[in-house]
């Protein structure tokens, strides 16, 4: 047997395994292999959603639910040391301080937890570490010194026996906090964007402190109801007769899982103080659910139940955490034992991206001033004075504007889906109750057939809050559209909601990301997999603030021409950059101002009543699309010179990017690897020509190269009679393939799968399509040498 003719996999097989066995490793308990651990990022063009490559470990081993070691193999070409820095990236990520290395040789080994020369030796094939070694050298890394933190750190994760298993994160969020713990740590806090399963790493966390014994009352405090009545019917399930939610102040102390809201515990007298039934060492554990509001305020009247209960281990849980003069986060619990961003979760895959549409109307832009002797529909006079988008809706109410978002917002629908869940969020009830009015005129046809297509879901409309459950529930149709102020800010797991509607100032960083968060959920199931928001007041001006870190694919104003119907179907765009027509210059995005993340302060006119008024015109305004890069920054140079960075960045002339693309056995990985790296694909297509293949986009804005349409390099294949090598049969396969191209690019020809659909299929299945060409190889064999036909000329 040539061990330098074995492939990676059988590398895997013959030596890794048998040498991991061999030093005590339990294959079926301990070792993992082709472990993959995100599940890919999502791209979107138009309507069309496609995964990025999944990242994947070789191996990943484990002691009880603790993963402490990965190994990354290459095959017997490579030396034992070619997949180290690929292990370490893994394994930082992952929270893994035993790296490994191999070809089947041996091993290289890298030690995270040491300082000293000894950081990387190397072992031979019979020295892997046992599992006693490699568990030793995680205590170490986790700073676990005691039986009892060894203890609580092996305790297992529950499992209900479904398969379902914490994701990687999640992992390192509830090993990070039961570690702390366990070395003694009683203030501390998790930061996990929306989405990401806050109260399912909770659950875990409580589960794992609470079986081990370290935790024997626990108190989950929160401070809505849904949140309580969503993490009941949840994860938290699961405790059963043990658990119980603290009703009408009334407290049975025999439990020993308890579900509370602040204000069903503390009141504004000390007889409404029901948390004082309670001794003050009573619990041992408080986790608080989205710490970040009440509790985070040293003044609040929440805090005193934390202050009470002092003794415990308090655990904060929050996607925004809150640093200002009144509350912070960090001076109560300390740094965070561990972040996962809203941008870590679109980059995983685990959440969903989304698409920006920014509608600026001419009153918001402007300002409005009404004319002399203006009069509300009372017949009281406006005060003269200049009022902007801060005033709308909270000094001043327009009927005509808002008429104009329903009528923007109803466009958009119809040419996306007409039934996509939507959240209209507005500056107060008031506001709310007139935008679903507004929503049921436009909406008219669906509306007659079921009121409950737009609903209010405001606090104080009961009959809206009673249709909250049916607005997150995927399986229910109505309502479809909630028009909302604070209720639906947080807290509300809304699966399926692919469109959020900004008409209300935020000023709130921290209530931005909230909003955001509302989207952030993938369903798959339900075809969930993007989001867009209709920003009609600018608060996406936030997405340039440093403290937001989101990566939004896109964000596009909207002209007054533009017609929301098609803009989910739009591929291309004028390629005529703005020019100044006095100097010639291009006029380049600037980068928007960066909001202030703090309340506005109240302007004199506070006490003055709100106005209604009409006759006002309102239209929307000339604007232009505007970018953000991979990091989620505004681009502030033009589209085409930031690609063109991005591009030189990785290959320093046309040869070096000719010698890759040529040599490449799949041409869609360069193109997967440039629009990783921040390549904006879809802005290009529409900037130059959606006919154009990314290869001739890619050659024209980077090195100048005059562009061919797709069908024109078709069209050159077959001038050369290049077909005539293969047979009738193999010959229409790869004419048709070349139509194929000629019509949606590259991509689309290179995977096995095209022959599955029109017209291939009139040829037969994929086995006997392959057949004409004699077998698998030699067909992939003609597809790349179609390729290289296609690209000759370059």
């Amino acid at each position: 047997m040539n061990k330098k003719s074995l492939s990676e996999r059988d590398i895997c097989t013959k030596f890794i395994t048998p040498a991991l066995q061999k030093a005590g490793w339990d294959l079926h308990k301990q070792i993992l292999e082709e472990v993959f651990f995100t599940d890919g990022k999502i791209y979107v063009r138009g309507k069309l959603t496609a995964r990025g490559e999944r990242k994947r470990a070789d191996y990943i081993l484990y002691y009880q639910d603790n993963p402490i070691a990965v190994i990354e193999v290459k095959d017997n070409k490579h030396s034992v040391r070619a997949g180290i820095q690929q292990a370490l990236g893994y394994a930082i990520t992952l929270d893994i301080p035993c790296v490994f290395s191999s070809n089947g040789d041996g091993f290289l080994f890298h030690d995270r937890t040491v300082k000293d020369a000894t950081i990387e030796t190397e072992l031979t094939i019979d020295e892997f570490p046992s599992p006693e070694a490699l568990w030793d050298k995680y205590k170490q890394y986790k700073g676990i010194v005691t039986p009892n933190g060894e203890k609580i750190a092996l305790q297992k994760y529950f499992s209900d026996g479904s398969g379902r298993k914490p994701r990687y994160y999640q992992q390192i969020a509830v090993n990070r906090t039961v570690e702390a713990i366990a070395n003694g740590q009683n203030r501390i806090i998790l930061v996990m964007a929306t989405g990401t399963g806050k109260t399912y790493t909770a659950f875990q966390i409580i589960h794992r402190l609470w079986k081990s014994g370290a935790k024997k009352r626990i108190l989950f405090l929160a401070d809505r109801n849904a949140l309580i009545d969503q993490t009941k019917r949840g994860d938290f399930k699961h405790f059963k007769d043990k658990m119980t939610v603290v009703k009408h102040r009334m407290i049975d102390k025999s439990y020993e899982i308890y579900l509370a809201l602040y204000q069903g515990l503390t009141g504004s007298d000390e007889e409404a103080n029901a948390y004082k039934q309670f001794s003050p060492d009573f619990f041992d554990l408080i986790v608080i659910d989205e710490c970040h509001r009440g509790s985070a305020n040293e003044e609040s009247a929440w805090r005193e139940i934390l202050t009470y209960f002092k003794n415990a281990t308090h655990i904060g849980l929050t996607a925004t955490p809150r640093e200002s003069k009144e509350t912070s986060n960090t001076e109560y619990f300390g740094e965070p034992v561990y972040t996962y961003s809203l941008k870590q979760g679109i980059d995983d895959g685990f959440l969903a991206p989304y698409k920006v549409i920014r509608v600026g109307l001419n009153v918001d832009s402007e300002g409005y001033r009404p004319q002399q002797g203006k009069t509300d529909k009372d017949g009281v006079e406006i005060e003269d004075r200049i009022y902007n988008r801060k005033d709308f809706d909270r000094k001043l109410v327009i009927d005509e504007r808002t008429d104009i978002i329903a009528q923007k917002v109803t466009e958009y629908l119809k040419g996306f889906d007409r039934f996509a869940k939507t959240i209209i969020f507005c500056v107060d009830i008031d506001h709310a109750e007139r935008m679903r009015n507004a929503i049921s005129r436009h909406n008219a046809d669906l509306v007659a057939e079921n009121y409950k297509y737009v609903m209010q879901i405001t606090g104080d409309n009961d009959e809206g809050k009673r249709e909250l459950d049916n607005f997150i529930n995927p399986e229910e149709k109505y309502p479809v559209i909630a028009t909302t102020s604070e209720l639906m800010t947080t807290g509300v797991d809304a699966q399926t909601c692919k469109v959020i509607v900004l008409d209300a100032n935020i000023n709130s960083m921290t209530k931005f990301k909230q909003i955001v968060g509302r989207g952030t959920r993938i369903n798959e199931e339900f075809n969930k997999l993007y989001f867009t928001i209709l920003d009609f007041r600018n608060a996406t001006d936030n997405f340039a603030d440093p403290a937001f870190d989101g990566d939004p694919l896109r964000v596009k104003p909207i002209t007054e021409d533009i017609n929301l119907t098609d803009i989910e179907d739009e591929e291309e765009e004028d390629e005529t950059p703005i020019i100044d027509e006095v100097t010639g210059v291009e006029i380049i995005i600037e980068k928007p101002i960066i909001r202030n993340p703090v309340e506005e302060p109240q302007t004199e006119y506070v006490n003055r009543p709100k106005q209604y008024i009409n006759g006002v015109n309102v239209s929307v305004l000339v604007s232009r699309e505007l970018f953000f890069d991979s990091n989620g920054k505004p681009i502030t140079i033009s589209l085409k010179d930031h690609t063109k960075e991005i591009i030189k960045g990785k290959y320093a002339s046309l040869e070096d990017f000719l010698l890759t693309w040529n040599h490449a056995d799949k041409k869609e990985a360069i193109i997967k690897e440039l629009q990783e790296q921040g390549v904006m694909v879809e802005a290009l297509y529409e900037a130059v020509d959606k006919q154009v293949d990314l290869f001739d986009l890619i050659c024209h804005i980077a090195f100048d190269q005059p562009p061919l349409t797709r069908k024109e390099r078709a069209n050159n294949v077959k001038k050369r009679n290049y077909f005539t090598k293969y047979g009738e049969q193999a010959r229409k396969v790869l004419e048709t393939l070349l139509d194929k191209y000629a019509d949606e690019g590259v991509e689309n020809i290179e995977s096995i799968e095209v022959l599955r659909v029109k017209p291939f299929d009139e040829y037969g299945s994929p086995i006997e399509i392959i057949s004409h060409f004699g077998d698998k190889q030699h067909y992939l064999d003609a597809v790349k040498e179609l390729e290289n036909e296609l690209y000759k000329q370059a």
